[in-house]
């Protein structure tokens, strides 16, 4: 980061509004559930519905105008979205400001992401196929690997980065990933396909009017990019580091730490590995779920014959779905401090799994998928809840173990799994449905077709959830917790009586600042 960057960050204006010592109420509210509700709202619709707006509306899976472009776009991206990640990643590792290393980003990506998205939705509708499939590749991988990692790796960071309290990490990591919850199961399948789905993909005489839909979807871009930016300034004004303030103000200079040697630290702890590998296996599977969603509802159930009817089957979904993980958020912490969070989410996948299996009675039944739907809803609420809690527990256990932290190497790879899923799933998704014929303008579509919705809608997250549970019977990174802060306070006041510092530990500085305050 530039000196002139620094100063600016270190200005009054751009201050953490958090000033106390421990996690409070506004903090978690606004900084870790409002803010980030708000900013994931335009990336929890793009997973729902962009894949639809380049078919249905761009026709981008007409394989005489796009060929394999559908299929193979997403995919290929993954490769740029994961150096996008890894870009920020390392910028977080090398910065050190008053308001932290990760929250300068978060302020950063907002105009990005502003840009981004009105670049996203405004393709040339009228050129030809090779000028709208550039415009589409450059719009696509600016959102997806430039100014979407940007604000993402930087919000991954907070949990880990606010305390090294145990319990209020629980409670940031809860209320952090109910945002994230919220923005896809309210926003994105429930108010949406509710209000708007009918309103975005306009029928006419039982087909898409592409103009129409084309028109309104500009509108719908403005309005993303006002609730995004605002989010995301909520967010930044309310969060605050108070691990990165450690060493800042213990007077501890850090060494910056070669990303090799990050690398290095991270692929050998087994802990790391089990941990990530359950991202991507829960990731890919609700991408798959996500991505496909909004066909099923339209193509699979008895009696939908159009996209308002579709568009209510599935808020029914997205509600019916909606209801255990909202009720999650209050239970989840307490099942995971009674049971242990790796407990508690193998004790809940296995549940997801048998649960989810009904909807497999009668895939075309809504009462019987929606009791699927329901029962892996509810099975699946620690692992929606308290995982970046147990992920803030590996990255101190690493940090214990090879005397640096590895936020950004680590949060680099979580940002390209939870980013490049989706981009993988789609491109799978459309890769079948060309394969199986799938066609807009039918008013019924193939067996194959509806094979491959309910395998990705209904099957892709039971087997996932069924390889995590097995992989989480290893990770045992919780009974290391105590000795691991014990460790790294132990590191810290060496490293200040060395330097001929007075040694305070970093819970008693804050509350002396909070007190002078």
């Amino acid at each position: 980061m530039t000196s002139k960057l620094q100063r600016f960050f270190d200005s009054p204006l751009v201050a953490t509004r958090v000033t106390s010592a421990d996690v409070k109420i506004p903090e978690a509210v606004l900084g870790y559930l409002v803010g980030p509700f708000l900013a994931f709202i335009s990336n929890a619709i793009f997973g729902s519905y962009l894949n639809r707006y380049y078919s249905d509306v761009l026709g981008w899976t007409d394989a005489q105008r796009f060929g394999v472009f559908s299929g193979l776009l997403p995919m290929v991206s993954v490769v740029f979205v994961i150096v996008g990640n890894l870009w920020v990643g390392r910028l977080i590792d090398n910065t050190r400001t008053s308001q932290g290393k990760a929250r300068p980003y978060l302020l950063i990506s907002a105009p990005l992401l502003l840009v981004a998205i009105v670049f996203l939705l405004s393709d040339p509708y009228t050129a030809s196929p090779v000028v709208q499939m550039v415009w589409i590749a450059l719009s696509y991988n600016i959102y997806y690997a430039v100014a979407y990692p940007l604000f993402y790796a930087s919000h991954s960071s907070f949990v880990a980065l606010s305390t090294r309290d145990s319990k209020q990490r629980g409670l940031l990591g809860t209320f952090s990933n109910a945002s994230m919850v919220a923005a896809v199961g309210v926003g994105a399948s429930i108010l949406v396909p509710m209000l708007l789905q009918s309103w975005l993909f306009v029928e006419t005489d039982g087909s898409i009017d592409t103009v129409a839909s084309y028109n309104h979807w500009r509108i719908l871009m403005i309005a993303l990019c006002v609730v995004t930016v605002v989010g995301i300034l909520i967010e930044y004004y309310f969060t605050r580091e108070r691990i990165t303030e450690e060493n800042l103000k213990l007077g501890i200079v850090e060494q910056k730490v070669p990303l090799g040697k990050q690398i290095a630290s991270c692929v050998s702890e087994p802990y790391w590995w089990l941990i990530i590998l359950y991202f991507v296996f829960f990731q890919f599977s609700g991408m798959l779920k996500n991505g496909s969603m909004s066909y099923y509802s339209r193509w699979m159930f008895d009696g939908v014959t159009d996209e308002a009817s579709a568009g209510t089957v599935m808020s029914l979904l997205g509600l019916i779905g909606g209801v255990p993980t909202a009720v999650g958020m209050l239970i989840a912490w307490p099942i995971a401090s009674k049971l242990g969070k790796r407990n508690a989410i193998v004790a809940g996948l296995v549940i997801s799994v048998i649960g989810g299996s009904v909807s497999f009675l009668d895939v075309h039944n809504l009462t019987i998928v929606c009791a699927g739907v329901v029962l892996k809803g509810i099975g699946s609420i620690p692992a929606m809840y308290v995982t970046l809690a147990l992920l803030s527990d590996v990255l101190d256990h690493l940090e214990a173990k090879n005397g640096f932290r590895s936020d950004g190497f680590t949060m680099s790879v979580y940002g390209s799994i939870m980013v490049g899923m989706t981009g993988l799933g789609n491109g799978i998704i459309n890769a079948l449905l060309v394969a199986g014929g799938y066609d807009a303008s039918l008013a019924e579509q193939s067996g194959a077709v509806q094979a491959v919705l309910t395998g990705t809608y209904l099957g892709g997250e039971i087997v996932c959830y069924a390889i995590i549970a097995v992989l989480m019977v290893f990770l045992g990174v919780e009974k290391h917790v105590k000795a691991d802060q014990e460790k790294i306070v132990a590191s810290q006041k060496a490293a200040v009586e060395a330097a001929g510092g007075e040694w305070i530990s970093p819970e008693e500085r804050l509350r002396m600042e909070e007190s002078k305050g």
